[in-house]
């Protein structure tokens, strides 16, 4: 396993993390779960991703209990906040009150005393930007969270978050998490230069696009059983699309030209990104993630990234 380093701070994370959302919590059963966390951090995954969301709060516990076991200063953890934990007016957003209440009450699901990164889920714009940014810069100086981040915000978001924390001398965002792919590259125009100049890394989510860069959907064939498609409450229309399936059977030669699977392709693509610090995977089994992982430190040649750009376009 490689490690990076976050944005421009000190601290360093597997190039590959596991994630828990659909999965812990939820269809995947504990025991499976705890299985699959286990054999990440035997193969050097260092970093773990849940959220207050993911199943209302069984994720982080699952996520919490499985980790404890090992010493606190050996991985890094991150939970999120903004998504809805109740049906009160204020059980949602990035108000004070919201913030506050729910860093508590996911610290209490983990069953830790801090976590490493805490992440705005999505931007909130009922609430001032500057009382978002107050709130977790004062769970910063409580020692609850160590670095804070965002997800899926614009460049412009970003920017007005850094510009706003250095005039009150806040604490910075130094990581954003976007839904990225060789499939949905939307963060490449804007997102990724404005992170650069302002030492922000991405932790990108979806690297597999959902399952379809794996290459186990096949045109005119159902989807396999147990797959994300195959599960009636996900939509996954907007990415399992008979033009990416073709582009996916495209790649497959490519990536057995490089002695890789199509999914270690996907992620060491990924991993091109010197601003990407590192691609967060699930996995439902254990065996998953020893494939995802031997994607970590890969290096394509100019040539591999230019093949794999003319089938993309």
């Amino acid at each position: 396993m490689e490690y990076r380093r976050l944005g421009n701070t000190g601290l360093k994370v597997s190039e590959i993390s596991l994630g828990s959302w659909l999965t812990y919590g939820g269809y995947v059963e504990e025991q499976k779960a705890t299985a699959s966390i286990d054999k990440a951090y035997d193969l050097g995954i260092n970093f773990f991703d849940t959220a207050n969301v993911y199943m209302r709060g069984e994720a982080e516990k699952v996520v919490g209990k499985a980790l404890r076991k090992y010493p606190r200063s050996s991985y890094v953890l991150a939970t999120k906040v903004f998504g809805d934990m109740g049906d009160g007016p204020n059980d949602r957003g990035l108000s004070r009150k919201h913030i506050m209440e729910q860093a508590d009450a996911s610290l209490q699901r983990l069953g830790m005393d801090y976590v490493d990164i805490y992440y705005c889920h999505r931007f909130h714009k009922d609430t001032p930007l500057d009382e978002t940014l107050r709130a977790l810069d004062d769970l910063v100086r409580q020692g609850k969270v160590h670095y804070i981040g965002v997800s899926e915000w614009t460049a412009e978001q970003m920017t007005e978050a850094v510009n706003l924390a250095d005039k009150r001398l806040l604490d910075r965002i130094v990581v954003n998490q976007p839904n990225y792919s060789m499939l949905h590259r939307y963060i490449e125009k804007e997102v990724i230069p404005v992170s650069e100049k302002h030492g922000i890394g991405q932790v990108v989510f979806s690297p597999l696009a959902q399952g379809v860069l794996t290459g186990k959907y096949k045109k005119g064939e159902a989807p396999p059983e147990g797959s994300r498609a195959a599960q009636k409450d996900l939509d996954l229309s907007r990415v399992l699309t008979e033009g990416n399936l073709d582009r996916v059977e495209a790649l497959k030669g490519i990536a057995a030209n490089e002695n890789l699977t199509i999914a270690q392709l996907a992620i060491a693509w990924i991993l091109r990104q010197q601003n990407v610090a590192s691609a967060l995977v699930g996995a439902s089994r254990p065996e998953q993630l020893e494939e995802n992982v031997a994607a970590s430190g890969v290096q394509l040649s100019q040539e591999t990234l230019a093949k794999i750009e003319d089938i993309l376009n």
